[in-house]
């Protein structure tokens, strides 16, 4: 009993000292007439202005915060709808803060929809309020973003604006993602984001903010002042048939110092990972010479056609050391098993005759990201600095059996790439106006390859009609980068010039082997032409003017630059030594006006000279894959083109409506052309001499409107492309034509009260035309079609089609239907989703496309997952 007391007695007092060391500060928030102000926003900030309390005030205009004693440098900012904002800096914690709110009538060019939704159009920046296009299934911002008129995510994630990729995906104005930004998208909880802001003019530098020619345009999510103050994040787990599993946890923070969303996952049902870490604008591509030759990803959505195994661990954190200085990283490792099952049918029409291969695979494949970069960045009004830290390493291991025309052999593709540079640019802005710049980026990237081919391939050609055991082909390409520009910025009322002086700089060294593996284990070059040890070296310097007039509705930029190309190259051992310079001017001019506040035409001309690159001058022999020997025997390729293009734009923010027009023409001329020579079972391509022209031309329309009466978004696209090009095939030159003309529909809102309804159509019809050769043409219907359901509260119910139909002349019709369905009880008290699902309910196992090129046709038939079935629970915390 006395141990009792004593704890009781413990407890009081350090009850007690808690509450001597602790503060209370409240007071009273009124109108200019002294009548208390209702549910006012009150924030407590710390020194840095970092939100550390927040409250609203009662029917009485009263508010109060408790604080230690310590505490300084502490202020209140008080906001309400229709008055002033106010910040008072605290000086004495032992008084009462009473507010005086002045009125505030706000003449601010926007336009505010009486009827919900509402969008806000404030200069260059439309603001969507998310709690009008939110419905009860809807989990993430991503699931509102697909409702939103003139906003549209792609299949792989990327969001585009009225026809046009965003540019970067901000979280209240900070960029912690750069392009990668899968993972907020399908992480942040819809409820913590009040706007979805579509910024029309992106320019994140500072003190290129006042002649502002960009454009760009971005997406910015302005979080709720509830959910910066806290942790949250949503956890997933998983279990199905056959053997199917999901895991995914995410932390997420967004305050207005700290942001951070880290993330690991894993799953086995189709959902790869690795599309949270690519990047949208400049998606990575490993640029490999050596392939295993596997069909193309059939057309169906991921989760419909992978058989994987994968676990990503994704972690990105962002500091605002204050309102200019900024240090980020983004860190990723990725590791998947995929396995790829395909036949593919190649159809090669050439006058007289056809030349088929038929080929099966069975591949294995295990690719690997490492990914860390490190960013640090000084944004300020008259400087700006940013230093990027970037690691690159990717291995990949592919492990296939394959048939190729009757004959089996089985192979195995090792590639990687190991990539590290340094990004650095630096702006100082003088009280003149005026700006110098500094670029300089160094980088080094080295990709060994080798594919192993058992047993031994076309003895007539590798080995002398002699039986072999096997091929091995072998490639390192390591590549060094320097890049370093000077430019000044002179700047005068609408007008600026850019006066620019840099240099670039590349070295790599070819090296390959193409070795035949006898019966007896020796092993020889299959040629004395199969080997490289090419050496290229490619340096450029160039000057130029850029010269741009902005006066808010007018854009008119003039690029004129002028490079001389230097480039030598040489491999002893094919007898190459060879240098040559080029001196290039490649003017570029855009012009775009705002004519009104709802129309606005954009302009633009280019033209463009390109050199070829070390893939394009070694002579030696390089097996490609098991169906394709390449080489060249002709000069560095050259190509000028020119393309001129323009752009309508039109939006009515008071009727939700945007629409697109854009149209733009393309003409390359090249003076090298690859040949290709058809043989048994191999492809021989060979880069030859010879001036060859490739035009293209495209239309494209697209228009989206929120009809209100039915709260739905209604969507539509045509789009049409014509390209003429020529090709080299078994010597013989086939000029060609082929067009494409798509038709795109959709609609994504509320069918009745309770029940909400997604569609989406695509028809495409294709055609291709070669001389001498006959018309190939083909035609695609696809549709999409979602059917939501409240059944009873807090249970949801879900059912989901798609419909593919293909048609060419002369052949069977492919038709597939698939059919997924789930439902959804929400236990609201808990945060928490249970879903069950099934995926694939006829259980579809196969599936065959068709693709069409100049003098081609490609038949393709994939192993797909059946039908899958997944019960799992998803926590929101």
């Amino acid at each position: 009993m006395k141990a009792q007391q004593f704890i009781l007695l413990l407890l009081c007092l350090l009850s007690a000292a808690n509450a001597i060391a602790q503060k209370q500060i409240k007071g009273k928030v009124k109108d200019n007439a002294g009548k208390p102000i209702e549910s006012a926003n009150v924030n407590l900030e710390d020194a840095e202005g970092n939100i550390i309390k927040y409250t609203r005030t009662n029917k009485v205009g009263e508010y109060s915060f408790t604080v230690e004693t310590n505490s300084s440098g502490l202020t209140i900012e008080v906001t309400c709808i229709g008055y002033k904002k106010l910040t008072i800096t605290l000086t004495d914690l032992n008084k009462n803060y009473d507010v005086i709110l002045e009125n505030n009538e706000l003449m601010l060019k926007e336009v505010k929809i009486k009827m919900p939704p509402t969008l806000k159009l404030r200069g260059d920046t439309l603001g969507y309020r998310v709690s009008d296009f939110a419905g009860n299934q809807d989990r993430s911002i991503g699931d509102v973003l697909r409702k939103m008129p003139g906003i549209d995510i792609a299949d792989d994630g990327t969001i585009s604006y009225n026809g046009k990729n965003i540019s970067n995906f901000y979280i209240d104005m900070d960029n912690l993602l750069d392009d990668r930004y899968n993972i907020a998208s399908r992480s942040i909880p819809y409820n913590a984001v009040d706007q979805v802001q579509v910024i029309q003019k992106d320019q994140p530098i500072k003190m290129l903010q006042k002649n502002n020619t960009s454009e760009n345009v971005a997406l910015n999510l302005v979080i709720k002042d509830e959910f910066k103050l806290h942790v949250m994040g949503v956890s997933t787990t998983g279990l199905g048939v056959p053997n199917r599993y999901e895991e995914d946890g995410t932390a997420i923070l967004l305050s207005k110092k700290v942001k951070f969303i880290n993330n690991i996952t894993g799953d086995n049902i189709g959902i790869d990972p690795g599309t949270d870490i690519i990047s949208h604008s400049s998606p990575f591509s490993g640029n490999y010479l050596l392939s295993t030759d596997a069909a193309a990803n059939p057309p169906l959505p991921q989760n419909r056609y992978l058989f994987n195994n994968a676990g990503l661990i994704n972690t990105n954190n962002l500091v605002n050391i204050n309102k200019d200085l900024q240090l980020k990283s983004n860190i990723a490792y990725l590791y998947d098993m995929q396995h790829q099952q395909s036949q593919r049918v190649t159809e090669n029409f050439l006058p007289g005759q056809t030349i088929s291969y038929n080929e099966i695979q069975n591949n294995t494949i295990n690719p690997q990201v490492l990914r860390a970069q490190f960013d640090f960045m000084e944004n300020a009004a008259d400087l700006y600095f940013k230093d990027v830290v970037l690691l690159d390493y990717r291995p990949i291991t592919t492990t296939s059996a394959f048939i190729n025309t009757g004959v089996p052999a089985n192979q195995v593709l090792k590639q990687q790439t190991l990539g590290i540079s340094n990004v650095l640019a630096y702006k100082l802005l003088f009280k003149s106006g005026n700006m110098v710049n500094l670029n300089s980026t160094v980088s080094s990237t080295n990709k060994p390859e080798s594919l192993t081919i058992k047993p031994g391939l076309d003895s007539a050609i590798f080995n002398s009609s002699t039986p072999y055991s096997g091929l091995d082909q072998y490639v390192k390409l390591p590549t060094w980068v320097i890049s370093t520009n000077a430019f000044m910025t002179l700047v005068k009322n609408h007008f600026t010039q850019n006066y620019t002086a840099g240099f670039d700089w590349q070295k790599q060294e070819l090296n390959s082997q193409l070795y035949s593996v006898q019966n007896n284990g020796t092993i020889g070059l299959v040629a004395p032409n199969a080997v490289n040890g090419l050496n290229w070296m490619r340096t450029k310097l160039y000057t130029g003017g850029n010269y741009s007039y902005t006066n808010g509705r007018i854009t008119a930029v003039l690029n004129l630059p002028l490079s001389l190309n230097l480039i030598n190259y040489n491999d002893a051992g094919n007898s190459l030594n060879q240098s040559l310079q080029k001196l290039f001017f490649d003017p570029v001019f855009s012009f775009s006006y705002q004519t009104t506040d709802r129309n606005k035409i954009s302009a633009n001309y280019a033209l463009n000279n390109n050199l070829g690159t070390i893939n394009n001058i070694y002579e030696g022999e390089i097996l490609h894959n098991y169906q394709q020997v390449v080489s060249n025997n002709a000069p560095l390729t050259s190509t000028t083109s020119q393309s001129v293009g323009a752009n309508y734009e039109y939006k009515e923010a008071t009727q939700l409506l945007f629409f697109n027009l854009m149209g733009s023409y393309n003409d390359a001329a090249s003076n090298t052309i690859q040949s290709t020579v058809f043989s048994s079972n191999i492809l021989q391509n060979v880069v030859l001499p010879l001036p060859n022209h490739n035009r293209s031309l495209t239309f494209g329309m697209s228009a989206s409107k929120y009809i209100f009466p039915l709260a739905t978004t209604v969507t539509g696209a045509i789009n049409y492309s014509q390209h003429w090009s020529e090709f080299l095939q078994d010597n013989e030159l086939f000029p060609s034509k082929s067009q494409t003309l798509t038709y795109k529909a959709g609609l994504i809102g509320r069918l009745v009260k309770f029940i909400n309804w997604s569609y989406n159509m695509s028809y495409s019809t294709s055609g291709s035309k070669t001389e001498s050769v006959a018309t190939s043409t083909n035609s695609q219907l696809i549709q999409k079609g979602t059917l939501s359901f409240t059944t009873v509260k807090n249970v949801y119910f879900n059912i989901s089609g798609d419909y593919l139909y293909t048609y060419r002349p002369d052949q069977p019709n492919l038709k597939y239907v698939f059919a997924d369905m789930n439902i959804n009880y929400r236990l609201i008290k808990l945060n928490t989703d249970i879903m069950f699902s099934v995926n694939n309910i006829a259980s579809v196992k196969t599936f065959t496309s068709i693709t069409l090129s100049p003098n081609s046709l490609t038949t393709g038939t994939y192993t797909i997952p059946g039908r899958i079935a997944l019960l799992k629970a998803t926590f929101n915390f």
